[in-house]
């Protein structure tokens, strides 16, 4: 008769295959167990209701008419939907910073290298990032500028920019702006994927979003016109404003035009991802 020693025998090794659902849930909690990102995302909110409630309580018909509203110079045209907005540029720095923490911040502490190992064919860590920070920041940004235009609107009662829920374009803009926020923030998870340094990326988010525009301005008359519609921020602009300027573009052509200058960074960042060393 013959015995077998069972205790000889290997453990079993259960493999499991890297699936696009298995990686973007490790991105998914990844992503809710960092610090930054409730704090950030916190502040983003935060900065979206303060600064569109103190908006629309300070608003002055007088002060608005000779240019020292809250909105500067260019408030003759405002209404209450873009005092609710007026914190979404500074939102968008808090959450395209998010985005930039979100896959730099990787490269910063080396975790990368583990997260490549696991995923070894790359490209869906990057998918999977964008797709877990786009709909949280669409939902809570979304969330942020109802509220500020809810607290701001009994203030603006009985003003000639008074606008309800129910007014054309006043949702329509409200989501505009959530949805901006929201490619925003996939913005900043491409730049930091393509330049890995979060400070090196949060300075080219600063400066594409912010001191392009103004930079621009140096160009010709002629020229400024034809390109501004055209650069990052202003094509957002006009995804989320109830009142389209005549030069600018529609909501439609302006949230196509950003979310190419989106998708032309994530193709960078795919590029680089793939093809060279972490």
């Amino acid at each position: 008769m013959t015995v077998t020693d069972l205790s000889a025998a290997p453990p079993r090794t259960i493999v499991r295959k890297v699936t696009g659902p298995r990686v973007l849930r490790s991105e998914w909690a990844k992503f809710w167990t960092l610090r930054s990102s409730w704090i950030t995302l916190g502040v983003a909110v935060f900065l979206l209701v303060l600064f569109g409630t103190i908006a629309a309580h300070t608003y002055s018909p007088q002060e608005a008419a000779d240019g020292g509203g809250p909105l500067g110079p260019d408030a003759g045209s405002t209404d209450a939907v873009s005092l609710a907005l007026t914190g979404v540029t500074f939102g968008s720095l808090a959450i395209g910073v998010l985005g930039v923490l979100l896959s730099a911040g990787e490269y910063g502490t080396g975790m990368i290298r583990s997260t490549l190992t696991a995923v070894p064919r790359r490209l869906p860590v990057l998918w999977a990032k964008a797709a877990v920070i786009a709909p949280v920041v669409l939902v809570l940004a979304g969330l942020g500028v109802l509220a500020a235009f809810l607290l701001g609107a009994p203030s603006l009662d009985g003003e000639s920019i008074a606008l309800s829920l129910g007014d054309d374009g006043v949702l329509r803009s409200l989501a505009g702006a959530g949805v901006y926020l929201a490619l925003v923030a996939v913005f900043g998870v491409a730049l930091g994927m393509l330049i890995r340094s979060s400070a090196g990326a949060i300075a080219t988010l600063v400066g594409i979003l912010l001191i392009l525009p103004g930079l621009a301005g140096l160009l010709p008359d002629s020229l400024y016109d034809t390109l501004s519609p055209y650069f990052p921020s202003t094509a957002g602009q006009a995804v989320y404003a109830v009142q389209q300027s005549s030069d600018a573009l529609s909501p439609g052509a302006g949230l196509a035009v950003f979310a190419g200058w989106v998708a032309l960074a994530l193709a960078g960042a795919a590029y680089r991802l793939a093809s060279t060393d972490a």
